[in-house]
């Protein structure tokens, strides 16, 4: 049976160690940077990925007005390619925030410190080193 997941094994074992995350979301202007934890990312069965949000209020308008979003993430303590140290991915995908719901309720017992959860439908994924 033929693997079709987007998320690696690779990626995986990158958010079981802590880096930073980088969330890229562009509205009508210019594109907006904000930045989360490895840890705070919570991938679904079927490889969403949710993310608490206290702030994000930019990020949140910028969604309602393109809901297209690109992250990278990484670890310098996952062997990349070539067993170079460190290793990191590019995700592409559409984002919407949820402020009720079962998958919510999941973030809110987890990250009592959220007010709604970024959820990210993954389109591709690819190791940049």
């Amino acid at each position: 049976m033929e693997d079709t997941r987007i998320l690696t094994d690779k990626f995986f074992e990158i958010i079981n160690h802590e880096g930073v995350v980088s969330i890229v979301s562009w509205g009508v202007d210019e594109p907006h940077v904000i930045n989360t934890w490895n840890s705070y990312l919570v991938i679904t069965d079927d490889e969403r990925i949710l993310i608490p949000a206290a702030g994000m209020r930019k990020t949140q308008r910028n969604v309602e007005a393109n809901n297209k979003v690109k992250l990278t993430l990484g670890s310098k303590e996952v062997l990349g390619y070539k067993n170079y140290q460190g290793s990191g991915f590019l995700i592409e995908g559409t984002a919407k925030y949820l402020t009720s719901g079962p998958e919510y309720d999941l973030m809110k017992e987890k990250f009592s410190f959220l007010s709604r959860v970024l959820e990210i439908t993954v389109v591709s994924a690819k190791q940049t080193i």
